[in-house]
């Protein structure tokens, strides 16, 4: 990671396309990029890979409607909860909406804390195979007998790199990484590292980090809080009442929301389900931490200066790119 530059960098060293505010959950992105929309027109471009679901609003943090009618929103709502989207998707939705912004002559500003997403857009994807419906379905089928557990143990033994990367709590990219190896005989991992597809995005990417992990667990606790007042378990009852939604709907493993469907399902109390949140939000943030030190040409802005120099970044890429 960076530190403070005058010049724009990518990866590929090409003219950045967008401006990408990245950070773990709860630091502040969402309203950072609020405050630069007050300095020119910006369209923000979510990486958040919990709020491309529909009626899913209190525990993904999405902008209010207020927000969103003063200020552009995009690849919010765009799927059903029981929906995959992958990050080929969004790659692919994200360079549309980058060149809708340019087009109206807006700064686009991916904003968001999904590492899949952000790294498949700027650095392009692997050529995996594609997937296999029938396939899909068995290890569906698999993974509702054995549980979570065993298949994680399985893609350990098969691919301990990939196995390190995965949670078990994450269905979609477990099954994804065993259907990868069962249709190619290689492991994902050996098969990310390959040529890429397509060729990345240059894009200007900066951080907003915790100064200490304390202040950090706090703002976490704090905003479940809120969720939690602003009507979290019902938000989480109404999804269950669907016989679309399952426990292992993809929508319905994103955290906080596996944890309060526990309690719902009579697993243990919302005291108990809060402070399972809370610690599975810290260890999202820990990922999320550990990924970012570890991106190239990811500039980290000053926790007391944050919006100034974010606003300097913005000024280069919108000379960049003709908007502004």
């Amino acid at each position: 990671m960076n530190a403070a530059t005058d010049a724009p960098k990518t990866g590929s060293g090409s003219a950045p396309q967008a401006v990408a505010l990245l950070g773990p959950t709860a630091i502040g992105k969402s309203a950072l990029a609020y405050a630069l929309a007050r300095q020119q027109p910006i369209t923000v471009i979510s990486v958040d890979s919990a709020q491309v679901y529909r009626r899913m609003d209190i525990g993904t943090g999405k902008p209010s409607a207020e927000e969103r009618a003063q200020v552009p929103h995009c690849l919010i709502d765009v799927r059903e909860p029981w929906e995959s989207y992958s990050a080929a998707e969004f790659v692919s939705d994200a360079r549309r909406e980058i060149e809708v912004a340019r087009g109206a002559s807006r700064l686009p500003v991916l904003v968001g804390g999904t590492h899949l997403y952000y790294r498949a857009l700027a650095r392009g994807l692997s050529p995996l195979p594609p997937a296999d419906p029938q396939l899909r379905e068995r290890l569906a089928a698999e993974l509702t007998q054995h549980g979570s557990v065993a298949l994680h143990e399985r893609l350990q033994e098969l691919d301990p790199v990939a196995a390190s990367r995965i949670h078990r709590n994450d269905p979609q990219r477990l099954l994804r990484a065993l259907e990868v190896i069962e249709i190619s005989g290689e492991p994902l991992s050996a098969q990310q590292n390959q040529a890429r597809s397509d060729a990345g995005l240059p894009l200007l990417a900066c951080a907003l980090l915790p100064p200490d992990r304390a202040q950090l667990h706090k703002k976490i606790a704090e905003r479940l809080d809120g969720m939690l007042r602003a009507g979290l378990v019902d938000e989480v009852r109404a999804l269950a009442a669907d016989p679309r939604n399952n426990a292992d709907s993809p929508a319905m493993r994103c955290v906080g929301y596996r944890q309060v469907l526990a309690h719902l399902n009579g697993e243990y109390d919302l005291a108990e389900a809060r402070d399972r949140a809370v610690y599975a939000t810290r260890q999202l943030a820990k990922r999320q931490l550990t990924w970012l030190r570890k991106e190239p040409q990811v500039e980290v802005l000053p926790s007391a200066d944050a919006l100034r120099r974010l606003q300097e970044l913005a000024a280069k890429v919108s000379a960049a790119v003709g908007t502004g």
